[in-house]
């Protein structure tokens, strides 16, 4: 019991420290977009739904090991995640979102790798971010080029 309020607060903790000020968030917002995102609005659920099964994968993994290092694995792929707004929105600059985005795929796949031999429940939770995060990171380049 512990280790899941333990591991949800991490969640919530990372979450609020690398969140952009109001100021930096609607530079964003008043970014143009490809035509084609008529899905933008749906964003937010695919996100909370992502950080849900962060939370299952971490805790299936950290009951079969109760391993540091795994739970350091999954806080480094929630940094890079979650700075990826961050980092936009205080460099102004959707390249640097775009390479923190590639960042955290890449690093999402050695997750999955390697937690698959600990908990196959666990390294499944990871395919919803491992599907989503190269349609935002595709995203991120195609806003490039609309706001250069």
């Amino acid at each position: 019991m512990l280790a899941a309020l333990v591991i949800l607060a991490v969640i919530v903790a990372v979450g609020a420290l690398l969140n952009p000020s109001r100021a930096e968030f609607r530079w964003f917002l008043q970014l143009r977009r490809p035509r084609w995102l008529t899905f933008e609005r749906w964003i937010p659920l695919i996100w909370l739904v992502i950080y849900l099964c962060f939370y299952g994968s971490a805790l299936l993994v950290w009951q079969a090991t109760a391993s540091a290092g795994a739970m350091a694995g999954f806080l480094l792929l929630l940094l890079l995640v979650q700075s990826y707004t961050w980092v936009i929105c205080r460099t102004r600059r959707l390249r640097n979102g775009t390479a923190v985005g590639l960042a955290g795929w890449i690093w999402g796949v050695g997750l999955a790798v390697s937690v698959l031999p600990v908990s196959r429940p666990a390294a499944g939770l990871l395919v919803p971010f491992l599907l989503w995060s190269p349609v935002g990171t595709f995203v991120t380049w195609r806003m490039e080029r609309l706001n250069r």
